[in-house]
C-alpha cells in the first residue's frame, strides 16, 4: 500500500468512511482529553474530515498531515478559508491562524516540525494502514508527538469479509501498539453494521489513551 494507492482513490472520490458531518464519538467523548481552549490537536492522515471544523469551532487549533494535496485543497475549500502555502522540507505547509496542515508523507514528518501537541485525534489514521505499517505508525506517532495522550477510533469486524481500508482493529492489536507507553481505556461501541463496505456486523470503538506516566483513574461517561 504506497502513495499511489491513496493518490488514486482520492482521484476517484473512493473514500467510503470519510462522514459528511463530524464523527459522532469525536464529540462525545472529546472531553475526556481535559483539554483547554487553544490548546493544540493533532489529527494524523486527516483527509477533508469534517472533524477539524468541528475542533476549530470548539476554540482548539489543529495540526495535521495528509498524504493527498487534493484532499487539503478541499479540506481549506469547505472551511472557505484561504491558507498560506510553505515548503518545509519534503513538506508542503497549508497554514491559517489556528490551523496547520502538512502535505506528504507522515513519516517525513519530526517532532520540530510539527511542534508541540497537547493531544492527538486518529479515526482515520490506524484503520487506513495494513497491519505492518501500522507498527511503524505507532512508533513513529509516539515519537513526533511524546506520547501526548490521544482518542483514538477504529473498526471492528470480520477482516475476511472485506479487505480494507478500514481495516479492522481489535483491543487486543490496540493494546499491542500502545500499552507499552499508554494506559488504554474503552470509551463506547457503536453497532455500524451494514454501513462500511458490505452488509456483515461492525462496530466502531472509542479508545482513550493516557501516557501511563500521567494516567489516572479511566474516563467515565456517566
Amino acid at each position: 500500500m504506497d502513495a499511489k494507492f491513496w493518490h488514486n482513490r482520492w482521484a476517484t472520490n473512493d473514500i467510503a468512511w470519510h462522514e459528511r458531518s463530524g464523527n459522532r464519538l469525536l464529540v462525545e467523548h472529546f472531553k475526556a482529553l481535559n483539554l483547554e481552549s487553544l490548546d493544540r490537536i493533532f489529527v494524523p492522515l486527516c483527509g477533508k474530515t469534517r472533524d477539524i471544523a468541528w475542533l476549530l469551532g470548539q476554540g482548539y487549533k489543529v495540526v495535521a498531515v495528509e498524504l493527498s494535496e487534493m484532499a487539503v485543497k478541499a479540506l481549506f475549500e469547505q472551511l472557505g478559508v484561504k491558507p498560506d502555502v510553505t515548503q518545509n522540507g519534503s513538506l508542503k505547509r497549508y497554514s491559517t491562524s489556528d490551523l496547520d496542515v502538512f502535505v506528504g508523507d507522515f513519516f517525513a514528518l519530526s517532532s520540530a516540525v510539527l511542534g508541540s501537541v497537547d493531544a492527538v485525534f486518529d479515526r482515520a489514521a490506524l484503520v487506513a494502514l495494513p497491519m505492518g505499517m501500522r507498527i511503524e505508525y505507532t512508533q513513529h506517532l509516539a515519537k513526533v508527538t511524546e506520547n501526548a495522550e490521544q482518542l483514538l477510533i477504529v473498526f471492528e469486524y470480520q477482516q475476511t469479509l472485506m479487505g480494507g481500508p478500514p481495516f479492522s482493529i481489535s483491543a487486543d492489536e490496540i493494546n499491542l501498539h500502545y500499552k507499552k507507553h499508554y494506559a488504554v481505556s474503552q470509551l463506547s461501541s457503536v453497532d455500524v453494521s451494514g454501513q462500511l463496505r458490505g452488509d456483515f456486523a461492525a462496530q466502531e470503538n472509542a479508545y482513550l489513551l493516557r501516557p501511563t506516566a500521567v494516567a489516572t483513574m479511566p474516563y467515565s461517561t456517566k
